[in-house]
């Protein structure tokens, strides 16, 4: 089996490129840093794998489909296909400038559009395959200093539910998912762009990169059109649809403070033009290993629903027994 992840060099694309690789898949990563590329291939390697590096910006379609030809003629036809790569801010819209804000814009929303485009191209005449699209609780619910990256996030969410019914039209066999995830400790807040005075970082409750990498892997294997990671993207998403207006002024209250802690923590420069690992691998993690959750009761559920369900509903059919002998 292959897999194609793009954004493979770091935080939960580095996870996933590590997830698929324990479990069994050649790994082809699309990514722009050197350092990273060479670190993520050699987490490949060390799993017995094959591994396939494409410097590539996702941004640029031309190269998003050079870099799908080259994985099929050097480690053969694209099974899975995995858009991660994005590029952030935390910076108040006024303080964003046009350049900045489309080029964070086309890699987070055109880089899911180009993958896409470039499996499909693929898998629509084999009639198989997979693509994930990594998503954010914050395409549902927006939230202060990352207007480019919400807005992204609702166009994946949009742009995917799109694809998702045209396939259906076409009786494909071609499966299209989303993952939705929560705060999670990654380099993004090392190197995303920041016009704030203090250091950027994930809002709270934090989880590890490792749990989106197994979720992104279940839904390969078993795909469904869309999966939440962390309770904290549940009661986000569910929140939004029963209180908006309520979540407009708490955010408005909390959201800028609760996403900046105090600047001891380290910064690389912003990634948006450039990449931050060229010189230096900097893995999956960022630097809130001590905030971090590990585990996530949300990701247990989704992932063993049916059990979940075939057990409730034995249970209210014993209880329907019970009470009919009653």
């Amino acid at each position: 089996m292959i897999v194609v992840i793009t954004g493979g060099t770091a935080g939960v694309g580095r996870a996933t490129v590590r997830e698929f690789a324990r479990s069994g898949y050649d790994v082809a990563i699309l990514a722009r840093g050197a350092a990273g590329l060479a670190g993520a291939a050699e987490d490949v390697r060390g799993a017995g794998r094959r591994a396939l590096t494409v410097p590539t910006d996702v941004a640029d379609h031309e190269a998003v489909e050079r870099a799908a030809e080259r994985v099929e003629a050097e480690l053969g036809e694209i099974d899975v296909w995995v858009n991660v790569a994005f590029s952030g801010s935390l910076a108040f819209f006024w303080d964003t400038s046009p350049e900045e804000y489309e080029r964070m814009t086309r890699v987070t929303y055109l880089g899911q559009v180009n993958g896409t485009r470039a499996a499909l191209a693929r898998m629509r005449p084999r009639d198989r395959g997979v693509v994930v699209n990594v998503g954010s609780a914050m395409a549902f619910r927006s939230i202060p200093l990352q207007s480019p990256y919400c807005g992204a996030k609702h166009a994946v969410k949009g742009f995917t539910e799109s694809v998702i019914t045209e396939l259906a039209h076409e009786r494909s066999n071609v499966k299209v998912c989303m993952v939705q995830l929560p705060g999670l400790n990654t380099p993004q807040f090392t190197w995303n762009l920041n016009k704030m005075p203090e250091h950027p970082m994930p809002v709270p409750p934090i989880f590890q990169p490792e749990l989106p990498a197994r979720a992104i892997r279940f839904l390969a294997e078993h795909p469904r059109r869309n999966m939440w990671v962390g309770l904290s993207t549940a009661y986000t998403i569910l929140g939004e649809r029963l209180a908006p207006k309520l979540l407009d002024l708490y955010l408005g209250r909390t959201g800028v403070k609760s996403q900046q802690t105090s600047p001891d923590k380290p910064r690389y420069g912003s990634n948006v033009f450039a990449p931050s690992d060229d010189e230096a691998d900097r893995g999956a993690h960022g630097p809130f290993d001590d905030q971090a959750y590990g585990a996530d009761p949300q990701l247990w559920m989704s992932m063993h629903r049916r059990a979940i369900l075939t057990g409730l509903a034995g249970v209210a059919a014993l209880l329907g027994v019970r009470l009919a002998r009653r």
